[in-house]
């Protein structure tokens, strides 16, 4: 089984609306129960950011979409583990996500 780097990007960020957030919340945590032992990494939300190109270094995002988290998980194949984030909470309010499958420096995939 291979590594994928799931990046989240978009969504309706932090609500202020306890009752909402408690619900969002719960989605959250059936995904990842759902996924099971696929979770390698949990991941974080992401803060603040810089990006560095041949210019300099700059602050903010690179893009017009900024990463707003991540998690890694373990699937069979690139298609088996986008499938295991169609229905992903994420995707439900607003965000997008791409998968990308970690290869494995050391000898494999």
């Amino acid at each position: 089984m291979a590594s994928y780097m799931v990046l989240y990007s978009g969504g309706m960020g932090m609500q202020e609306d306890p009752e909402v957030m408690q619900q969002i919340m719960a989605e959250w945590g059936a995904w990842y129960e759902q996924m099971g032992s696929a979770i390698v990494d949990g991941g974080a939300p992401f803060a603040d950011s810089k990006h560095i190109a041949g210019s300099g270094v700059q602050d903010g995002p690179l893009g017009d979409t900024p990463a707003t988290g991540y998690t890694v998980i373990a699937a069979d194949s690139l298609d088996a583990a986008a499938a295991a984030c169609d229905s992903h909470p994420h995707v439900k309010h607003g965000g997008q996500i791409q998968v990308f499958m970690c290869v494995d420096m050391n000898g494999g995939q």
